[in-house]
């Protein structure tokens, strides 16, 4: 049997001996104090606060993003995890006592947090800023080695956080990794204690297959069809504005985006009605206005772009009303902020996740119709519930399942720290945020140390009748 020469390998293949840096650096990692972690996440926060202007530049070059929502749902969204982050990092270090039963009189019980060790971040490229960068400082804050894989999709914002981490930290603790799949499949091969990704669940199955092969953990943050409901007690006018902002925010390319709205009939048209009204005082009163207005963004490539619009197309073409938007422009990648109306579940647009900026809008009658309909799908990563009936919200929390959930608004909920962020089945496993992203990237390590009695020494063998007595009665504790 032949050895295998890791050296010999690192020589001849860059991605591993990239992995083999920073395997050699773990411990001094895992070793690592609260405040030296926090000072490197404090170097980070401070740098990307010297360059946002920078950042703005990228993403719009990569997307037309515009700088109001690439610091709103890029940048402030890692400032406040860094933040949170260097004010509880302390805390979520230390071991954690816990209890002791009564046979195990005499011990003393703890959970340690230690490293994974050396983790991969697979990022996606609608966020690429915030879904890279966010799981980075949870991995950080943990002690671990990263390398980062960002898409290949947007080049410039990747290029800049290439520059962003090299300033920041040193090549043997945090590395990006630029390229495509061919990229990505490369480093899929290699050993890594954690994988973590985000993207759609053909890719997350490609990961989870890979984490299996090195028996290694695995964070899948996917997407899904997010429904929103709205009963007939609902505020109209602000689920309107609320649906909206949370639809259209991104061009529609965000993973807990509404993907559909289920209204009941006696309030659909007056919803449609809100949301037009809603869509003209947002990005424009015409469809002119709103291509020209640099507050909404594009389709980030070509095939994302035929994609959308066919998906739009084929729905209109089987009866699918426009009520607003339905334009497009190939040569910009703009489709305009559309909502749709009189669809039906069985229309191309319910078949998969939009992620695009169309909004289909279906009846129901009955709750039980709107319970049966989401039920019937995949667990999606989030669920909005517009009403102001309470029997109702939590009647919806209760019959369906849904990696997070917002009532009375729209996307927000990730924005807390305190919150787990994570799907549930086809939308995903695992979490992050704030100690949960901690957590995730940490192993808890079980420790018991033993005093010098102990109880146990009457249940060693031989099992003399004493010995039995006492196994039936440490037994009765518990019947």
């Amino acid at each position: 049997m032949r050895v295998v020469d890791t050296n010999e390998q690192a020589r001849t293949n860059p991605l591993q001996e990239t992995f083999e840096r920073l395997r050699a650096r773990r411990w001094d990692m895992a070793h690592t104090s609260a405040k030296e972690r926090i000072a490197r996440l404090r170097k980070l926060r401070d740098t990307i606060v010297q360059r946002r202007e920078a950042l703005y530049q990228a993403l719009h070059a990569d997307f037309r993003k515009p700088a109001a929502e690439v610091e709103n749902s890029e940048v402030l969204m890692v400032l406040m995890e860094i933040d949170h982050a260097i004010k509880h990092l302390a805390k979520w270090m230390k071991p954690r006592k816990v209890g002791t039963p009564v046979l195990l009189a005499g011990t003393r019980s703890e959970v340690r947090y230690e490293p994974k060790g050396v983790v991969l971040i697979i990022s996606p490229w609608n966020y690429p800023f915030q879904l890279t960068i966010s799981p980075l400082v949870a991995a950080v804050a943990a002690g671990n080695c990263v390398v980062l894989k960002p898409s290949e999709k947007t080049p410039h914002t990747s290029a800049f956080m290439q520059q962003l981490v090299r300033d920041v930290f040193d090549p043997s603790e945090v590395t990006v990794v630029p390229g495509g799949a061919q990229e990505s499949q490369a480093l899929l091969e290699l050993p890594f204690d954690h994988f973590f990704f985000t993207g759609g669940p053909k890719v997350g199955r490609q990961v989870m297959e890979a984490a299996a092969k090195h028996l290694a953990g695995v964070t899948l943050e996917l997407g899904g069809k997010s429904p929103a409901v709205v009963d007939a007690s609902a505020d109209i006018k602000t689920t309107a504005e609320r649906l909206t902002f949370g639809k259209f925010l991104n061009g529609g390319q965000t993973c807990v985006a509404p993907d559909y709205v289920l209204v009941p009939a006696s309030k659909e048209e007056e919803l449609l009605t809100r949301m037009r009204e809603t869509v003209e005082r947002f990005y424009g009163k015409t469809e002119e206005a709103r291509k020209a207005n640099p507050d909404f963004c594009r389709m980030v490539d070509d095939a994302q772009f035929t994609r959308v619009n066919r998906l739009l197309e084929r729905s209109v073409a089987k009866g699918a009303r426009v009520v607003v938007g339905g334009t497009v422009d190939a040569g910009s990648r703009y489709i305009a902020p559309t909502v749709l109306a009189d669809v039906k579940p069985e229309m191309p647009i319910m078949e998969e996740e939009i992620f695009g900026p169309v909004l289909p809008v279906l009846r129901y009658e009955r709750m039980e119709d709107a319970v049966r309909h989401i039920r019937a799908g995949t667990r999606p990563l989030a669920m909005y519930i517009f009403s102001q009936d309470a029997q109702t919200v939590e009647r919806l929390l209760s019959e369906t399942s849904a990696g997070g959930t917002c009532v009375n608004t729209a996307v927000v909920h990730l924005s807390n720290a305190e919150l787990p962020f994570g799907g549930v089945g086809e939308s995903g496993m695992g979490n992050y945020h704030g100690e949960y992203g901690f957590r995730t990237f940490s192993h808890e390590r079980a420790v018991l140390r033993q005093g010098p009695l102990s109880l146990l020494s009457t249940l060693f063998p031989p099992y003399t009748e004493k010995s039995r007595k006492m196994g039936r009665m440490a037994s009765r504790l518990f019947e």
